[in-house]
């Protein structure tokens, strides 16, 4: 017990000393991934220091049979690895509406809508480049209560992010 107590303080005592690139001020752009139908999302950073920032994401959907949106807030600790290179780690959560039209057998109509809360984790990698352009591709776990969103409650959501810099 004594040699995991150990290891943990010593990986979080090298986390914590590791120094960060300063990171951008304010970051607009899109995030482009999938999780179940969100293929895009407008997505802003702020930064609060040289290694935290906030991250607000808004996607929506809007086709023939199913309509959606989801807002999501994240608070990320952003590590330097090298140059221009980042890794981050983040928690956050969100809210979201869905409804879905849909024809079934015999062409009855059927509707159904519903809302949800969410909470997420992401873990990413970004590239910094010397003009004001941010690249990035980050894993976020999803995990839904509410109104029938989904039947097993979770959604990974793997994107890549595309922002401008200011």
């Amino acid at each position: 017990m004594k040699k995991v107590l150990l290891s943990t303080m010593m990986v979080i005592g090298f986390i914590l000393s590791t120094n960060a690139q300063e990171i951008s001020k304010n970051a607009l752009g899109l995030r482009l991934g999938d999780n179940d139908g969100f293929g895009g999302e407008i997505s802003y950073q702020r930064g609060l220091s040289d290694n935290n920032r906030l991250e607000f994401d808004l996607g929506w959907r809007n086709s023939n049979n199913w309509d959606g949106f989801k807002l999501v807030g994240l608070y990320q600790w952003v590590w330097n690895i090298e140059g221009g290179f980042n890794w981050y780690a983040g928690v956050g959560a969100g809210v979201g509406s869905w409804s879905h039209n849909y024809k079934g057998p015999g062409n009855d109509d059927f509707k159904d809508n519903g809302t949800y809360v969410l909470a997420a984790g992401d873990i990413g990698i970004e590239y910094n480049f010397d003009f004001p352009l941010l690249l990035s591709l980050d894993f976020r776990p999803e995990f839904y209560i509410g109104d029938g969103y989904r039947n097993n409650n979770f959604g990974p959501d793997i994107a890549l992010g595309i922002r401008y810099q200011f």
